[in-house]
């Protein structure tokens, strides 16, 4: 607590006097620069930025490099300065020469033109590179990712800017395989995000040492003959190809044998580097605008921005100077009504965002309509994020919508605005047809959010096109790295399984009551019904048709969520304005019953807009430190009125 005391009291001494030096903003073709540098160090950085950009496109030509989120670098002119801004850690400054700070809606890059013995640009470039890679590629794993950001990490551009060096040996690197046990490749392959050798605090481990030895490989080694193949193999997992099966194809060879040629290599404690000399300077400052001075509040409005994406509290105070000095600066609300959405505080959040909307005269910002959106839609938002469909009206849903389509048109590439709307227009049931047209385009601007994938899935089995919602999230189950997400895809995709099954269960007992009809046969529910039996009403394929009595408790309130996962069914009922939730493990044995005929012929678990008044038969739970009021045993769906 001291510590955290004395990093408070610190950050309060040094904000925001910082913001009051000359400030500059530089715009080069793909960064926004701006820094209280001098303006030759603020060209240089923007210049190195580039330069590697576009080298890395030249030898990765398959990666989209148009990242789909703006990047804004910040170029302090010395270590005082940065020191502010640096990260925290447990009530600590933890002192870095430079770091990559990515969020969904802008990404920073942060550093000091006073270099030290450690070069910011490594660690930069390396995450530079998780940026371009996420951007462009689905399932990149992450022996592949980690390998390839270390490698490239070592960019260097000398000689009057012509020549060009890549993959200089990382000296630790070398020193930890020496001296450390080798993974197996098979068991580096098998790492994924929540592995306990991806997430060693110490980014000298095997698994980041091996990765970038066996990246180093494959791109300079026996003189690059299997660089080839690398890149064959990045193709086929792009194509949702598994990485094991991938491997096979792109490398014609099995783990023991290319375990072999890796321990020789690093054996052999030869590292070639990539040396290529440009027949032109790779100079960027002929692209790059005017540099121009730019006021003491946008500069505090960037120095906040960069803090409220760490989540720091000492946001505040620069946001809340810029403001200050310019009461009409709409980044500022909009960045301030951020920070309150990431807190819960969304009736303040909406205050900051309405003024910043007001106040962005131009129309310019897609922040401030995509920030002002999220809020309002947070607001109609309950427990777990679910939204209170009786609250969320069709004029709430059209002013949500008429945002985020603004923050569309100004920015075109902003795939998390299509992602948004995607789920407005989900949970609305509208335009459901032109969200598919959307949620494609955003999935060839950002591959990487396999988000948009699960959204897309989800409007086909609104529409009850199941088979291209398997087609969608089939791909995903086959080769997602991340285990979380490879198990909701793999959620998804049971549902649609049960629910394709049910279906073709419930066709072939109409065919057999077709044949049946004119007789008057029993159905194979067992119930005989005839054409004008008036208790013949839709149901839920492969349910009960009939009203059957079951024993246990019950309730009688609105179904608004129904949540389906590996580990059963959750159903979340709001009654007289009580929330209740109910879970069973064994959803088979959950039956469903309906006498209206706007239920339709399936329920599938999504959230329900408006809310079903259903009727719930339950079993108490007798668990007191249970997170679930009791056990579905029936739902029956009623009229409005029955409720």
């Amino acid at each position: 607590m001291k510590n955290l005391a004395a990093l408070l009291i610190f950050f309060a001494l040094v904000a925001p006097v910082a913001a009051k030096d000359k400030w500059l903003k530089i715009n080069s073709k793909h960064f926004t620069l701006i820094g209280n540098a001098s303006e030759k160090d603020i060209r240089t950085v923007g210049t190195k930025l580039e330069q590697f950009r576009s080298v890395f496109s030249q030898l990765f030509p398959r990666v989209n490099v148009e990242s789909p989120v703006p990047i804004t670098v910040i170029v302090f002119k010395n270590k005082s300065s940065y020191m502010p801004f640096m990260p925290g850690y447990n009530g600590k400054i933890n002192e870095v020469a430079g770091y990559f700070q990515s969020g969904q809606d802008v990404s920073y890059i942060t550093l000091t033109s006073e270099f030290s013995e450690q070069n910011p640009f490594h660690v930069i470039f390396h995450e530079y590179v998780h940026s371009l890679t996420h951007d462009s590629t689905a399932n990149v794993p992450p022996w592949f990712g980690e390998g390839i950001a270390e490698f490239y990490s070592m960019f260097e551009v000398s000689d009057k800017e012509k020549k060009v060096q890549l993959g200089a040996p990382i000296s630790y690197h070398v020193f930890h395989l020496r001296d450390n046990k080798f993974l197996p490749l098979q068991q580096l392959f098998a790492v994924n995000h929540d592995s306990p050798e991806y997430n060693e605090r110490d980014k000298k481990g095997v698994f980041y040492a091996e990765s970038w030895a066996l990246i180093h490989y494959l791109m300079l080694g026996n003189n690059g003959q299997r660089r080839p193949q690398l890149m064959q193999f990045l193709d086929l997992i792009n194509s949702n190809t598994p990485v094991t099966e991938a491997f096979t194809k792109a490398f014609q060879t099995d783990f023991s044998v290319l375990e072999a040629e890796l321990k020789k290599y690093i054996g052999n404690s030869r590292y070639p580097v990539l040396t290529y000399t440009s027949t032109q300077k790779l100079t960027f400052d002929d692209e790059m605008a005017a540099a121009a001075e730019i006021s003491e509040a946008e500069a505090n409005f960037h120095l906040g921005d960069l803090l409220a994406h760490q989540r720091r509290t000492d946001a505040e105070k620069y946001l809340q100077t810029a403001i200050q000095l310019d009461p009409t600066f709409a980044p500022a609300y909009a960045s301030l009504g951020m920070s309150r959405t990431y807190t819960g505080n969304t009736d303040e959040a909406l205050k900051y965002l309405e003024k910043a909307v007001t106040y962005d005269k131009a129309g310019k910002n897609h922040l401030v309509y995509y920030y002002y959106a999220q809020a309002l839609l947070q607001k109609e938002q309950g427990p777990g994020n679910v939204i209170n469909s009786g609250a969320f009206n069709k004029e709430k849903a059209a002013l949500i919508r008429a945002n985020l389509k603004r923050a569309i048109e100004i920015k075109p590439s902003f795939a998390h605005a299509y992602s948004s709307l995607a789920f407005i227009n989900l949970v609305s049931g509208e335009q459901l047809d032109e969200t598919i047209v959307m949620l494609k385009r955003a999935m060839q601007i950002a591959p990487g959010e396999h988000n948009l994938g699960f959204q897309l899935a989800q409007v086909y089995m609104r529409q009850e096109k199941y088979d291209d919602a398997k087609k969608t999230i089939e791909p995903i189950v086959r080769s997602a790295t991340d285990a979380a997400m490879k198990q909701q895809a793999q959620s998804i995709l049971d549902a649609i399984n049960n629910i394709t099954t049910r279906l073709a269960k419930y066709k072939a007992e109409m065919e057999a009551y077709e044949k049946n009809r004119n007789s008057n046969q029993p159905t194979p529910n067992g119930t005989s019904v005839g054409t004008s039996d008036p208790t013949t009403l839709t149901s839920i394929p492969g349910r009960p048709m009939l009203r059957r009595r079951q024993d246990g408790e019950s309730v009688t309130g609105l179904l608004t969520k129904m949540d389906c996962t590996a580990k059963g069914t959750t159903l979340y009922v709001t009654v007289d304005n009580q929330k209740l939730v109910f879970h069973t493990t064994t959803p088979e044995r959950l039956e469903f019953v309906t006498f209206t005929q706007g239920v339709g012929e399936n329920i599938i678990c999504e959230v329900f807009t408006p809310a079903k008044p259903v009727h719930i038969v339950y079993r108490s739970n007798t668990d007191a430190k249970s997170k679930y009021d009791g056990e579905p045993i029936a739902v029956e769906f009623v009229k409005p009125e029955e409720k």
